[in-house]
């Protein structure tokens, strides 16, 4: 990576519609419909202005060709960071795409959202995130975890009711490994009874066991096998894979692939499979499993892995399945719930990329959207 660009981007600071449901899962209380891949029906687009004035996320529309319109805004009654938060998940949607979450680093504050039939949004709560700037925050049924990046690091639990308001659960603070460590994203594992945590400052991930209350373990501390992990996502299958920037050293970028033992332990699938590329720190999975995706923020590309029980493979030897363009910084990325496209939030060009998902993972380059704030963070697709 270009180290100016890096200081500019949302990486310095971290180195400082439906398918139709052909099944249903039961996840921490809350029958929850699973979704199939193919490009077909319509949808929604969300990201967040992130504004130190007051937060807001921005609805856009989803053609079923892919194309976005833009569809209005709502509030979060909280208040953004007005800068990047070196994240993944400071907006996302439950598994069923009734509930949208979004964090306010800002005033350290989480809301909730009911989505409307429509893909508008009605907000039902915002909540202190029992710690200081929230970056990242996931949700399994009726349970959500948030993790705060500021003061003292921590995860916090809640549970989510009917009526989209949100409480926490008493004793469900759990530090990280230390203090100051970076932490980036946390994540329900796919049966919501465990979570993830990655660590930029310490080269560590963190998984935590969720007990049938709600509670997290104390932490279960492994090392990363590549430098800055970052981003991650699991499979279907529960296998975690995981970004690493690898400090934004240029073209050094990597991703790993793990198998979670039932201890909380992470055992090696794939080590540090390079993407040629610079600075890869965002991922997402398709919904079969198949491949993944890692932005590169400091190439403007989407590098592509196929998924083999586990194993990865690069989808094309440059490591550039998909181009956002030079300066374009890649952040965020979202799958379509019905796994049919990707989008790609750019940080230097305040720019959506959208691409068409081929049945052999390729990506094909649609229309791009502008516009969007300089402090604009998350990204969240149905």
């Amino acid at each position: 990576m270009k180290l100016q660009l890096i200081a500019g981007s949302v990486l310095s600071l971290a180195l400082a519609g439906c398918a139709e449901p052909p099944s249903e899962v039961r996840r921490n209380g809350f029958l929850e419909p699973s979704f199939s891949a193919g490009q077909g029906g319509a949808g929604n687009l969300y990201t967040m202005t992130n504004a130190s004035s007051g937060n807001a996320v921005l609805i856009y529309r989803r053609a079923a060709d892919g194309t976005l319109t833009p569809a209005g805004s709502v509030g979060t009654a909280g208040l953004g960071s007005g800068g990047g938060l070196g994240n993944q998940g400071g907006l996302v949607l439950s598994d069923n795409g009734r509930w949208l979450l979004a964090v306010n680093a800002g005033s350290n504050s989480i809301s909730v959202f009911r989505v409307e039939g429509d893909g508008s949004l009605t907000r039902t709560s915002t909540v202190a995130s029992g710690g200081t700037q929230p970056i990242s925050v996931t949700i399994a049924g009726e349970l959500v975890y948030a993790l705060n990046a500021g003061g003292i690091e921590n995860i916090v639990g809640f549970r989510l009711d009917h009526s989209g308001s949100l409480e926490m659960i008493a004793n469900s603070t759990r530090p990280l490994s230390g203090a100051g460590v970076g932490p980036a994203q946390i994540e329900f594992g796919p049966d919501g009874r465990l979570l993830a945590v990655t660590e930029k400052g310490t080269n560590q991930i963190t998984i935590y066991l969720v007990g049938q209350d709600g509670l997290a373990s104390a932490p279960i501390v492994n090392s990363s096998n590549g430098a800055t992990p970052f981003g991650f996502a699991f499979s279907p299958t529960g296998v975690l894979i995981v970004s690493e920037a690898f400090g934004g050293a240029p073209d050094a970028s990597a991703a790993s692939s793990y198998e979670v033992t039932a201890g909380g332990g992470l055992q090696l699938i794939s080590g540090s499979v390079p993407t040629t590329e610079t600075a890869a720190c965002w991922f997402v999975v398709t919904n079969d499993g198949r491949f993944a995706y890692t932005s590169n923020t400091g190439s403007g590309s989407i590098s592509g892995y196929s998924v083999r029980r586990g194993e990865l493979a690069l989808l094309n030897a440059d490591g550039r399945t998909g181009i956002t363009g030079p300066g374009t910084a890649p952040i965020d990325l979202a799958l379509s719930r019905n796994g049919g496209y990707l989008y790609a939030l750019n940080s230097g060009t305040q720019t959506i990329s959208a691409f068409a998902v081929g049945a052999d993972g390729s990506l094909t380059t649609l229309a791009t959207v502008s516009g969007l704030p300089a402090s604009v963070n998350g990204l969240a697709a149905r």
